[in-house]
C-alpha cells in the first residue's frame, strides 16, 4: 500500500494519528516545509490541493521555484558484497555500475508494483544486506 496523494504534478505523503484521529500529509519534492491534514479522506484531499495551490502562488509572488533541484548524482552506501554483485552484473554486460544502477533505478520508478514490495522490507532484511 502507498501512502501518498497526488495532484498538479505534486505529491504528498501521508499518515494518520491514531491519538489525534486526524489525517496528515506533507508535499514532497519542494524547497519548503508544507503541511497539511483533514479529519476524512475527502477533507485531507481537499486540504493538500489548497496548500499546493497556495504554495505555488506563494512561490510566484516571491519570484522562487517551488521545485527542488535535483542534480542527479547521489551517494548509495550498500553492503560490500551488493556492491561486488552488481559490479559483476555490470562487467557481464559490458556497462557501467553507473549504467547499471541507473537501469535498476529505472525499473524501480517505472514498476511501482514491484518497488512497493521491494521497501517494504526493513533495512536489513534483503537476502544481500544477509551476505546470501
Amino acid at each position: 500500500m502507498i501512502n501518498s496523494l497526488t495532484y498538479n504534478g505534486y505529491t504528498a505523503s501521508i499518515s494518520y494519528s491514531s491519538v489525534d484521529e486526524v489525517f496528515f500529509g506533507k508535499v514532497l519534492g519542494i524547497n519548503d516545509l508544507v503541511n497539511f491534514e483533514g479529519t476524512s479522506v475527502s477533507e485531507l484531499k481537499e486540504s493538500f490541493q489548497e496548500a499546493v495551490d497556495d504554495y505555488i502562488e506563494t512561490c510566484k509572488t516571491l519570484g522562487k521555484s517551488p521545485e527542488k533541484a535535483y542534480k542527479g548524482v547521489f551517494n548509495v552506501r550498500v553492503p560490500s558484497i551488493l556492491h561486488k554483485k552488481a559490479a559483476t552484473i555490470a562487467s557481464q554486460h559490458d556497462i557501467t555500475l553507473n549504467d547499471f544502477v541507473k537501469s535498476v533505478l529505472e525499473y524501480a520508478v517505472t514498476h511501482e508494483d514491484v518497488t512497493a514490495e521491494l521497501v517494504s522490507n526493513k533495512p536489513g532484511e534483503s537476502s544481500y544486506a544477509m551476505g546470501a
